[in-house]
């Protein structure tokens, strides 16, 4: 499990920070193509660099998709809940199971109607022709209209990451029925931010620093 978590977690950060090269790296040239530097400038114009906001589309969009899936797992998701805390233990708990069950049915609905879209969108072309059969006749599927890619391939996050994100809503259920926990995120914290230690914590010139004209009480 958590070698899931960890691949979760880089292919987030994999498609936002790459997402963010691609569209600096855009911004810069769309600067050097329209400097009136003839040297620059001539090199600025011969880079086509026409498939960067596809491709920032795309990566976003892969990213939206497994960043959901982890929103589930660690509990960052915004709800609405103050009617089901109001409840008992035994109906908040019933509440809160149907609720995640109710997602984890519809990220699979989406996930099972996602593979025929993708399937039937040009992966079976590409399927049969790595396994060597017969594919004569038969249309490959689209192209995305800078990049060229094929679109099932693009479309592969919709099955992807509605399935992981049906997974995570069982396995959050899961934990719940069993130790009557959710995860929770606390959106007030900031990372790296440690919390302010007592005063009597403080060396006595450490707490002169930090508040200067007091005195630690000590002798």
């Amino acid at each position: 499990m958590k070698i899931l978590n960890r691949i979760e977690e880089l292919l987030i950060a994999f498609f936002i920070a790459g997402a963010t090269l691609v569209i600096f790296a855009a911004v810069v040239h769309r600067f050097l193509a329209s400097w009136n530097v003839p040297l620059i400038q001539d090199i600025a114009l011969k880079l086509d660099m026409s498939w960067a906001q596809e491709l920032c589309i795309i990566m976003f969009v892969w990213m939206a998709k497994f960043g959901a899936a982890y929103g589930v797992r660690t509990g960052i998701h915004v709800g609405v809940d103050v009617l089901i805390n109001r409840l008992s233990e035994q109906k908040r708990r019933h509440f809160v199971l149907f609720g995640l069950f109710a997602g984890a049915l519809f990220t699979g609905i989406v996930a099972v109607l996602g593979i025929r879209f993708v399937w039937e969108n040009g992966a079976h072309y590409a399927f049969m022709n790595a396994m060597g059969q017969v594919t004569e006749g038969m249309f490959p599927g689209p192209t995305t209209p800078d990049l060229e890619w094929q679109t099932w391939v693009v479309y592969s996050a919709i099955p992807l990451g509605s399935a992981l994100m049906c997974f995570r809503f069982l396995q959050v259920a899961y934990i719940f029925a069993h130790t009557g926990e959710l995860p929770h995120h606390d959106h007030s914290h900031v990372e790296g931010l440690d919390e302010i230690p007592p005063e009597d914590e403080f060396h006595p010139h450490e707490l002169h620093a930090a508040h200067p004209g007091t005195t630690s009480g000590r002798k």
